[in-house]
């Protein structure tokens, strides 16, 4: 059967009320970082009435990871779909759309072809389309010949105390290495890319700089050290260190190294100021050890002028895969299965499927550095509006991410049986 063939048939055979119900039930069930359970089972749930074998295992007391494989029909390569089940926070989000159709962040709001909520894009979206592609081949009457599983881990996004360490990602990593989860030959993390196929992301490091002085009435100002004045020489150091970023190495998907101050806090009350506090983050390009570029930025700060009465300290709170940050990943562009992928997208909407560098950290690494699965990251959903109060996903584009998983997965796996 020719591609023209299957992807008419593919359309015939979908269901957009089911598809979009499906979706639409996703966002409605609450699931930000800390309290994805819910969600989890009812993954776990629809993938029962898909016909898969599921399982789950917790990966911290009362959060669960959740799983399921549709075994083949015949013998061929393993894939499996990945994605987090946890979403961001919605603060500001009543407040913006107040007595507008969206008011509600888990109403899952259908708006001039959009649907509107929290998790629609990030990344609920995409965990809907590899699920309904399932149920896209059964309608249409194909079988599969290699496998095909689904991984729904928790913990991935931050903001939430104590939470968004990739303790989920950290688990399935785990439980494939222990052969719980069989190993699979390539994997899809469902990141929304608009249905392009990124084989490559950055890795990141987040710093917490304290600068500490002593604080003294402004009338005396030469009892004090001033933490404002001390914050200055370390911003410069840092910023001449991202100039020196800037013009390093550029790594063709991804662009160059780079570091962005987020965040500064500090001063006194008609007083010298004694602390300052900021922020900032570093995106390393693939390539580049997350232990290296943490020497390099403390190498910076050492060029700071020693000052009386000064401390610096420097923390850094997101360790992921690294104790200290995340770290950069990639594949090679040229991957058969990813430009498979890329195909598959491209025949069925004729305009996505590109292949591409990831401007965000996720959890490939668990994938490519630790399990040995070749990955990338392809999902519809426009990343721009994640985690903001805009957050929505084109229907069109969800309906077409079902077709074209449907298709790649009969292309990659093999087809097992026609009806």
């Amino acid at each position: 059967m020719n591609t023209d063939a299957i992807i008419n048939r593919l359309e015939q055979a979908q269901n957009p009320e089911a598809d979009i119900a499906l979706l639409r039930r996703a966002i409605n069930c609450e699931s930000i970082t800390g309290n994805e359970t819910g969600y989890a089972e009812l993954l776990r749930e629809e993938m029962k009435e898909f016909g898969l074998d599921t399982g789950s295992a917790e990966f911290q007391p009362g959060r669960v990871n959740v799983w399921g494989r549709l075994t083949g029909t015949a013998p061929g390569p393993a894939l499996i779909y990945v994605g987090h089940t946890d979403t961001v926070h919605v603060k500001g989000w009543k407040e913006q759309w107040q007595g507008l159709q969206q008011e509600d962040p888990f109403s899952a709001a259908l708006i001039d072809g959009e649907i509107w909520g929290r998790g629609s894009c990030d990344l609920k979206g995409g965990i809907c389309a590899s699920l309904a592609s399932i149920r896209l081949l059964e309608l249409a009457g194909f079988q599969l010949g290699g496998s095909v599983s689904f991984a729904f881990v928790g913990d991935e996004e931050s903001g939430e105390p104590g939470t968004g360490r990739s303790a989920g990602a950290k688990k399935l990593a785990g439980l494939v290495e222990s052969g719980e989860i069989p190993k699979p030959d390539f994997a899809i993390y469902v990141e929304p890319t608009n249905l392009d196929v990124c084989t490559a992301q950055i890795g990141f490091f987040i710093a917490e700089i304290s600068v500490r002085g002593k604080s003294a009435y402004f009338g005396k100002p030469e009892l004090g050290a001033d933490a404002l004045k001390a914050a200055h020489s370390v911003l410069s150091a840092i910023w001449c260190h991202e100039k020196e970023l800037a013009a390093g190495p550029k790594h063709e998907l991804v662009g160059a190294s780079s570091i962005l101050v987020t965040g500064i806090n500090g001063g006194g009350y008609i007083a010298v100021p004694g602390e300052c506090r900021m922020s900032l983050i570093r995106k390393l390009r693939p390539g580049e050890d997350v232990d290296t570029a943490v020497a390099m930025f403390e190498a910076a700060l050492r060029t700071v002028p020693e000052q009386a009465g000064i401390s610096i300290e420097v923390s850094y709170p997101s360790g992921r895969d690294h104790p200290l940050g995340g770290s950069p990943a990639e594949i090679r562009p040229d991957e058969p299965a990813a430009l498979l992928l890329s195909s598959a997208i491209n025949d069925v909407s004729g305009n996505s499927g590109s292949i591409g560098g990831a401007p965000y950290w996720s959890e490939s690494p668990f994938l490519i550095n630790e399990v040995g699965c070749p990955t990338v990251y392809c999902a519809p959903g426009d990343i721009s509006v994640a985690h903001t109060v805009h957050e929505r996903i084109d229907v069109r584009q969800y309906l077409s991410a079902i077709r074209s998983f449907a298709l790649f997965s009969l292309r990659y796996c093999g087809v097992g049986g026609a009806a």
